[in-house]
């Protein structure tokens, strides 16, 4: 078992899987060739390579990130794709496990499907990521080295690698889907089935590919999002009437989460996890919040104890796809200015307590900044998405 471990750890192992598909590490250069140092040519090769250029105090702080992290300034070279179906098909199923793809999906779940699946949804991805997050800086396994890997992210190369949270989130979505729509909709299970292991397997490569993991946080994050799956799904029913269970719900849906952020562990040197977490949780606490507002003010029809019939899937018409995309695009539009908004304001208030300059954007992460900020504007992005948005969708017609 240890020697399966230590090989699935194996770096080797990626870089095989990247060559294979047709990534290769361009030709070194010496740097000093030009006349400039190694961190100042690493940054000019990194713009070369597809990847910007990091400079100056930035370039300062990622040196010193990425030694703590045991992974050398080298990450950032040039690299030569050979073929390029495999590069885009990576790319793209890497874009589909970042969170912006989950805050976006999730939402139009909600406004054009089932808005209870939504929100179960939402609660099983929030606790993966959470239980991820927590133990990629627990853990503190390194990322894969490079060389031999190359790396194509440079924003997540700061953070542990252990598990791989685009891992864990690709199969707690598709996964939790496929159950719950099988409970409601009909159809057939072996091609829902397909879909899952396609886009959850398609998730699980990318992260070889950008070189971002080794193949043992990938099966460790598919295995612990099994496990949760498997042990929460008795209480999945119990999800569709939370807000329900009592007049403090809410105040225990922002306290619990932002206590959770706020003492987030502390890591050795600052890297997006916590701010990640932060996003993911207060997202979660709106959403749910947003459902007892609609259950408290008999907004939103709640379902019933009894399983509902299983329908039919209905036709995807062209009248049926317009009317998906508007209330998606009014939606989302609705949500970024929410977003902006809330952003700035809080911001404003929390700089202005802490008599920060308001042009300082290293400030944004102290953790007394960082933390209550996001937390504020995704628990507002949260509620709009669950409670307004469908009132506008109402207002407009569009239900």
């Amino acid at each position: 078992m240890a020697e399966l471990l230590r090989s699935l750890q194996d770096p080797q192992l990626v870089a095989r899987f990247q060559r294979r598909c047709g990534l290769f590490p361009a030709p070194e250069e010496d740097p000093r060739e030009n006349g400039v140092g190694p961190a100042e040519g690493a940054a000019r090769d990194a713009g070369a390579g597809h990847l910007p250029a990091a400079s100056g105090k930035c370039a300062r702080e990622l040196a010193n990130g990425l030694r703590r992290a045991a992974i050398p300034q080298s990450y950032i070279q040039k690299y030569v794709v050979k073929n390029y179906f495999y590069y885009y098909l990576f790319r793209f199923s890497a874009a589909l496990g970042q969170e912006v793809f989950y805050i976006t999906f999730l939402p139009f779940t909600q406004w054009n499907i089932d808005a209870y699946l939504s929100r179960r949804l939402t609660i099983i991805w929030v606790l993966v990521m959470y239980i991820g997050q927590v133990a990629k800086d627990i853990l503190k396994l390194p990322r894969p080295s490079s060389p031999p890997v190359v790396i194509l992210e440079k924003r997540m190369v700061a953070e542990y690698g252990m598990p791989s949270t685009h891992a864990m989130a690709a199969t707690a979505i598709s996964f939790t889907f496929l159950i719950s729509t099988l409970e409601r909709y009909e159809y057939s299970f072996v091609w829902g089935l397909m879909v899952a292991v396609v886009f959850s397997t398609l998730v699980c490569l990318s992260r070889l590919y950008t070189g971002m993991h080794t193949a043992l946080d990938v099966v460790g994050g598919v295995l612990i999002t099994a496990l949760l799956i498997a042990l929460t799904y008795p209480a999945w029913t119990l999800l569709d009437h939370l807000d329900s269970a009592s007049p403090l719900f809410p105040v225990c849906v922002l306290v619990v989460p932002f206590f959770l952020c706020y003492n987030y562990p502390v890591s050795d040197y600052y890297s997006p996890t916590r701010a990640d977490t932060t996003t993911v949780l207060a997202a979660g606490a709106g959403v749910n919040i947003g459902f007892w507002i609609n259950h408290f003010f008999q907004l939103m029809s709640k379902p019933t104890d009894i399983v509902p019939a299983v329908q039919n899937i209905p036709p995807l018409t062209l009248e049926v796809l317009v009317l998906s995309v508007t209330k998606f695009l009014v939606g989302i539009v609705l949500l970024l200015l929410v977003r902006q908004l809330v952003q700035n304001l809080s911001l404003q208030v929390l700089y202005s307590w802490f008599r920060v300059v308001i042009r300082n954007k290293e400030a944004r992460r102290r953790l007394e900044i960082e933390v209550p900020y996001k937390f504020v504007t995704y628990t507002s992005v949260g509620i709009c998405a669950t409670t307004f948005v469908p009132m506008l969708h109402r207002f407009l017609g569009l239900l």
